[in-house]
């Protein structure tokens, strides 16, 4: 049977496909961030991952999404007196963020058997979107896993659960970009190997630091010590202060002067290792590179200045989603930045030939 050769560019509407997930991942990122930050999280105590996607429609329902509310320790501590109309406030934040999690299911799903169906994905790719897919489904039940930490002895939800939340919700968005990346030819760059390094150090120290942040935002360490770059009266507190902790690891993640610190120290070290990558990849003359590089580098400075004026006015909404959204800028970057330094195949990125008889 006579076949056509792939196109040069080939998979244009995977690539729209994908690149239209990864905007949808990045928004409810940013809806989970407002959920996280106006307390909404909690707001929903049931898990229905159908029936659920159905808002309270009548007068009767709302008043018992609003008694199973009432229920939760979060309610009795913190809101007890809240009115029927505040508690709508907050229920729509987190509905809308869970429904948001159900649309992009079906936005993957969907064109992905598609696609399988017309054919032409390669075995490489299509097990990588099969991972992908998988992911999203454990990030599902992550979620209630989280949320389920703050139904019962707490009045909100883990830290620990919060973190792994982001990070897995981060791991899909950062592979759908390094996949959106591969399936577009584009010729290997000459570049010392130290770039290529300096690369990866450059994307696990971004996560390493995202972390640290979703750990701050469970604790809300970002409404404490709401000076700079002071902190605790000096630059680098007492140890006295943040060992207190026993086991000593446990400040690593609970103690909230620790956690701000930490979080404080690795922005730093994220700035200076993109400084030094930067000038390394101008003087490499590298290219492409070099201008991405570049672009990072002024992502990290701009996120940079995001949270030292966060915390300095004491994390308004309005700036904390702004530094949540330029750190999916930073990591974006970041990986593009590392695929771009990676050795290419090119042959990954090629479909099996089409019988012509089938050839849209």
């Amino acid at each position: 049977m006579t076949t056509i050769s792939a196109p040069s560019q080939p998979h244009r509407a995977v690539r729209v496909w994908l690149i239209a997930v990864a905007a949808l991942i990045a928004l409810m990122v940013l809806v989970g961030g407002a959920t996280r930050l106006t307390e909404s999280g909690l707001s929903i105590v049931e898990w229905k991952p159908v029936t659920g996607s159905v808002p309270p429609l009548t007068e009767t329902q709302w008043i018992e999404a609003f008694e199973a509310y009432k229920r939760i320790p979060q309610y009795r501590e913190l809101n007890a007196g809240m009115s029927l109309s505040e508690f709508k406030e907050i229920f729509w934040w987190e509905w809308s963020h869970r429904l948001l999690g159900r649309f992009i299911g079906v936005a993957y799903l969907l064109p992905f058997l598609f696609f399988l169906w017309r054919g032409g994905l390669p075995g490489e790719l299509k097990r990588r979107l099969w991972l992908l897919f998988a992911l999203g489904g454990l990030q599902g039940a992550v979620g209630w896993w989280m949320v389920a930490s703050g139904l019962s002895e707490r009045i909100e939800v883990s830290q620990y659960r919060l973190a792994t939340h982001l990070m897995l919700a981060l791991l899909i968005f950062a592979g759908i970009v390094w996949t959106v990346r591969r399936l577009k030819e584009r010729p290997q760059i000459a570049v010392p190997p130290r770039l290529r390094f300096t690369s990866a150090l450059l994307l696990v120290v971004t996560f390493v630091q995202i972390y640290f942040g979703a750990l701050v935002a469970g604790l809300r360490a970002g409404r404490a010590y709401n000076t700079w770059p002071q902190i605790d009266g000096a630059f680098i507190p007492s140890a006295d202060r943040l060992w207190f902790e026993t086991p000593w690891w446990r400040n690593l993640f609970d103690n909230v002067l620790t956690v701000q610190f930490e979080h404080r120290m690795t922005a730093y070290a994220l700035f200076v290792l993109a400084a030094l990558h930067a000038i390394d990849a101008v003087r490499s003359r590298a290219g492409a590179a070099a201008s991405g590089a570049l672009w990072l580098l002024a992502a990290v400075s701009l996120q940079a200045v995001l949270g030292i004026l966060t915390l300095l006015t004491q994390v308004p909404i309005g700036l904390a989603l702004a530094h949540q959204a330029v750190a999916i800028v930073v990591l974006t970057l970041a990986v593009m930045q590392v695929e771009r330094l990676a050795s290419r195949q090119l042959t990954e990125a090629r479909p099996r030939g089409v019988p012509l008889g089938q050839a849209s």
